[in-house]
């Protein structure tokens, strides 16, 4: 791996990044397009006419697109229950169960959270209301992602939404995996449909005649998804722009260079656009855990995948202390940071932009990829700096409520009507006046 020495130069390698991963195209990507579209066109050109096409021919188009792009002809755009009752025969017990452990601890967790959104009502108040109809996107195709379920809808469902919509893209043949099935159906998915990429974003905020259109679409994606969700902001919500998974890793020496490893390559096999880095503490260590990261790279089932990673977005940075480690992580606004060293509960204060923070070796982020308890979609891209993790705030949204006495609007209203005439709306002090008694 590579290592560099200093705050300095850390900042302008390893953590110099372009944030989210959407400025360029690559040559592969822009390809694609022309390959579809039999023409030159950007990703955002791309995308406009997909959304267009939704928008004019709803279900034709997201079935013309599916197999354009997919490569996947479909019969039908819905999951049937019986698609759902077949797919628990073709999970292991083992499976099920780790499901449904996971499936509580998320739901523990966000339920523990809502209890801070039942604020008192008086005069002044805010009333906190769920959503009403949700679109979540989960990553799909040849892969396969039961986890994503869990941890994007089951928040919704805690917060109350009425209507929890899944879309994720169908494998080959037309089907689903049996994993995310039987995950959708353990979170309480209302209806799921076999349709990805930006066509399945665009028929979500727009609706189409079988996929009903939501007032907010989240959950993680591929470039065309994150440029597609960029593209529908305004006629719903999202939940954010997530670029490619990111990890840091401080570490003293009295931390696991075998585990410190382990968790470098857990991050890295994601994709080949994985950011995975270790800040260090000193050039022996650091040394150390990238000779035993080359160990643990043979034999690895996704080695190829984590040793580009780790060579594109991958690195060791060596600092003088622990302390300047995490003001390094902070200027970095990881999506997902973990304090491998002595003492590290001590260090939590100090600790301000991170999507999740994870304390001690035996709270690898792996654990949090799926049965912590926090959703694992968390902000990326250095966005950390002023995004949450998704969480039942996120389906949830407020209404000022105004219920004042007539004292109150006796003590207020000529404040209120100064400013209005200071101001030149007349009419608004005239409104006031005239409760006032003028």
């Amino acid at each position: 791996m590579r290592i560099v020495q200093g705050i300095d130069a850390a900042k302008a390698t390893l953590l110099r990044r372009a944030r989210l991963g959407l400025g360029v195209a690559s040559p592969s990507l822009l390809a694609r397009i022309k390959e579809v579209f039999g023409r030159e066109l950007s990703p955002e050109e791309a995308l406009a006419e997909i959304i267009a096409a939704v928008r004019s021919r709803g279900n034709a188009a997201v079935l013309e697109y599916t197999k354009r792009l997919d490569g996947v002809a479909l019969a039908s755009l819905e999951a049937t229950r019986q698609e759902t009752q077949t797919a628990y025969g073709a999970v292991s017990q083992e499976l099920l169960g780790a499901l449904r452990l996971a499936a509580g601890r998320v739901r523990s967790f966000h339920e523990a959270a809502m209890s801070s959104y039942q604020r008192p009502v008086g005069e002044l108040g805010l009333l906190v209301r769920p959503l009403e109809r949700v679109g979540i996107y989960v990553p799909g195709g040849t892969a396969s992602y039961p986890s994503t379920v869990l941890m994007t809808v089951v928040p919704a469902k805690v917060a109350g939404v009425e209507e929890v919509v899944v879309a994720t893209p169908p494998r080959p043949d037309g089907t689903l995996p049996a994993a995310t099935l039987v995950a959708a159906d353990i979170a309480g998915v209302d209806r799921l449909f076999k349709v990805g990429g930006a066509q399945a974003i665009a028929a979500l905020a727009l609706g189409t005649e079988s996929i009903p259109r939501v007032d907010k679409v989240c959950g993680p994606g591929n470039i065309f998804v994150t440029l597609a969700k960029k593209q529908v902001y305004g006629l719903v919500d999202i939940d954010g722009l997530y670029g490619p998974t990111e990890t840091v890793i401080v570490a003293d020496d009295s931390a696991s260079l075998t585990l410190c490893a382990a968790d470098l390559l857990a991050q890295a096999e994601h994709d080949e656009a994985a950011s995975a880095i270790l800040i260090a503490t000193s050039v022996g260590f650091a040394q150390a855990v990238s000779d035993e990261v080359e160990r643990q790279l043979e034999g690895l089932e996704r080695g190829d995948i984590a040793r580009a990673a780790l060579e594109h977005g991958g690195g060791i940075a060596v600092v003088e202390s622990v302390d300047e480690a995490v003001d390094l992580a902070n200027h970095y606004a990881p999506e997902h940071l973990c304090l491998m060293v002595q003492d590290a509960r001590s260090y939590i204060g100090r600790v301000r932009h991170a999507g999740g923070l994870f304390i001690g070796e035996s709270s690898p982020e792996a654990l949090g990829d799926y049965v912590a308890g926090p959703s694992h979609v968390m902000p990326t891209g250095g966005t950390a700096r002023f995004a949450s993790p998704l969480g039942v705030a996120q389906f949830l949204k407020d209404t000022a409520l105004v219920a004042l006495s007539e004292a109150a609007l006796k003590e207020l209203g000529p404040a209120a009507a100064a400013i209005a005439r200071a101001e030149g709306l007349t009419a608004h002090a005239r409104a006031l006046e005239l409760r006032l008694g003028g």
